[in-house]
């Protein structure tokens, strides 16, 4: 069985990457060696040498550790510290919070679906290898250049963020010149090898949760009037104008959710470079409820319990040029803790460094994998030694210094169309990604697979998946239906905002179609079923599932037989509920 994709000059068989699985017991050994990029290699035809596969290999160097403070924390940055008050400021305490609960339940809801298919097929495509394998080339060409320019145009956006928080501090430098500063170390920083971008994140991340879960109790504190001297507001913001905005200013606050929630699915990117995915995936997806709990639901919850919607400090794009203070750091001076202002000013830049880390990491990566699947120029592929994908990081880093338009737009006017550009793509995205596994599920069955053969197997499905398709096109319209009746200053901007990513999404597709019928007139657009290829990059073959499972099984019995009783008692205490 075979199935022929445009881009190969012969076909891929089944099983052709994953014969070197056929004993079990090299399983272990075989997932912590380096990897190829992108579990297809692509032989380009004399015609277009200059498109097609890289043969360099990517490293897993990340352990199970790195994945799991990725999943948690990694992109928690400019969405939530800086946005987060814009939306209480358009639709109230009470439309704040649900927009984020609803957004909350449905990336969720995503991230399980993309979890199942991550453990078993784990790369550096991810998502977009999943289009081209179980949907169309064409969705997987649309989704790849999709979500590299997505990440690729966040970089800006933290950037200008950035600038925002050091000019509370000074304002001797402009937007671009902050931007110079700080891309140029964490340029040179990718230029390590993925082992180091999973260390600093894992540290940059601790301090993000750290300042995350101060700043919830010290903000319920206040609120309840825990701080003497400084009378918090109780529930006063819920009674007064809660859902102001209504359901338009309900609606508009998507796509700051959208922003903030935005790099949930990271953790299938970084599943191509981390040993043993099959464990550290499932960890890292089940990390990801507790960050959108704790992190998103009660951070917008403590902002809106103490800033009114009328609050002058919330986050707004008040003149041409300005950006106001986080809501975080506004909160903190509530509660009468002035002189710790500049500390969480300082921690808010390290979670911004983060997140502009990880999207130098997921932009890249996403831009090499295009062109180790013959989708972008072929260079783009290579990859070093050390598995940096050289010169898909100077592509982004290009990119990036779209940050320097702050200077003539202003800070606040692109921070805003940033967000508008990057929210759009990230539901597009998401809506991509459960229809891709209603299809990978098809598939599976069709070829008489057991469902328990999965690493990972997302619950109620396939309902979940159905369920996160519908609510995200929902969700979508009535996004554009606030677009273009909330009553603002920038409708305009709103509307180009929300239908921008619509048009370059559905321009991608339709691009790689009239490609595809141009040049491969006798081949399906659409991948069928039963060709669907599940044997290549897969962590196990068809059957092994249960020995591989048995397998660590006995290994981590055997290290609790050989820890110590005091230490045997934590190790199962902070194993509880982990998966085989």
């Amino acid at each position: 069985m075979s199935y022929q994709t445009p881009h190969a000059s012969e076909s891929i068989e089944l099983g052709e990457k994953s014969s070197d699985l056929k004993d079990t017991s090299e399983v272990e050994d075989i997932l912590p060696t380096p990897v190829l990029g992108e579990e297809t290699t692509i032989q380009s035809s004399k015609k277009k040498r200059f498109l097609g596969s890289g043969s360099n290999l990517t490293i897993r160097g990340m352990k199970s550790r790195h994945l799991t403070f990725i999943a948690i924390g990694g992109t928690i940055g400019t969405g939530i510290f800086l946005s987060a008050g814009t939306s209480v400021a358009t639709a109230g305490a009470g439309g704040a919070l649900c927009a984020y609960g609803l957004i909350g339940i449905f990336v969720y809801g995503v991230v399980l679906t993309l979890g199942e298919m991550s453990a078993l097929i784990p790369g550096s495509g991810a998502f977009a290898t999943y289009g081209d394998r179980f949907v169309s080339p064409a969705l997987g060409f649309t989704l790849g250049w999709n979500y590299f320019l997505q990440w690729n145009l966040s970089i800006p956006s933290e950037l200008i963020a950035a600038s925002v928080i050091l000019n509370y501090w000074t304002q001797t430098l402009q937007a671009w010149q902050w931007a110079l500063v700080i891309i140029v170390p964490v340029f040179a920083f990718q230029l390590i090898n993925v082992r180091a971008f999973g260390e600093a994140e894992l540290w940059l991340s601790s301090i993000k949760v750290l300042l995350i879960i101060v700043f919830i109790l010290v903000g319920l504190i206040y609120n309840w009037g825990g701080v003497i001297g400084h009378p918090g507001p109780g529930l006063s913001n819920f009674k007064d104008g809660p859902f102001f905005g209504g359901f338009a200013g309900f609606a508009q606050s998507f796509t700051y959710a959208f922003f903030s929630f935005g790099g949930c699915e990271l953790v299938s990117l970084a599943a191509g470079e981390t040993s043993k995915p099959h464990k550290s995936v499932p960890r890292a997806i089940k990390a990801t409820f507790f960050r959108t709990l704790l992190f998103y639901i009660m951070t917008i919850l403590v902002i809106g319990l103490n800033i009114n919607h009328n609050d002058e400090s919330l986050f707004t794009a008040d003149s041409d040029s300005s950006v106001a203070a986080s809501p975080i750091t506004v909160v903190f001076k509530m509660a009468g803790f002035g002189g710790g202002v500049h500390l969480v000013n300082a921690v808010l830049l390290t979670a911004v460094l983060s997140a502009t880390n990880s999207c130098f990491y997921a932009s890249s990566r996403m831009l090499m994998s295009l062109a180790q699947r013959g989708h972008a120029p072929k260079v783009l592929g290579y990859v070093t030694s050390q598995g940096v994908p050289v010169p898909a990081l100077l592509v982004v880093l290009a990119v990036s210094c779209l940050s320097f338009l702050a200077t003539i737009w202003g800070e606040g006017v692109a921070f805003r169309w940033f967000i508008n550009l990057t929210g759009t793509s990230s539901l597009l995205t998401w809506i991509s990604i459960a229809f891709i596994n209603l299809r990978f599920r098809r598939a599976w069955k069709i070829q008489g697979r057991d469902f328990l053969d999965l690493p990972f197997k997302a619950p109620f499905s396939p309902y979940l998946a159905w369920v996160a398709v519908i609510l995200g096109a929902l969700i979508f319209a009535g996004q554009g239906w606030a677009a273009t009746t909330y009553d603002s200053d920038t409708l305009a901007q709103d509307i180009v905002g929300v239908y921008i990513g619509v048009v370059l999404f559905g321009g991608f597709f339709i691009a790689y179609w009239i490609y595809h019928l141009i040049n491969f007139r006798g081949l399906p657009l659409f991948v069928p079923a039963l060709e669907a290829d599940f044997e290549t990059g897969v962590v196990w073959k068809r059957g092994e599932g249960a020995i591989v499972r048995e397998q660590d099984k006995e290994e981590k019995m055997a290290k609790e037989r050989n820890a110590k009783p005091i230490a045997r008692k934590w190790y199962k205490l902070l194993r509880l509920g982990r998966p085989l």
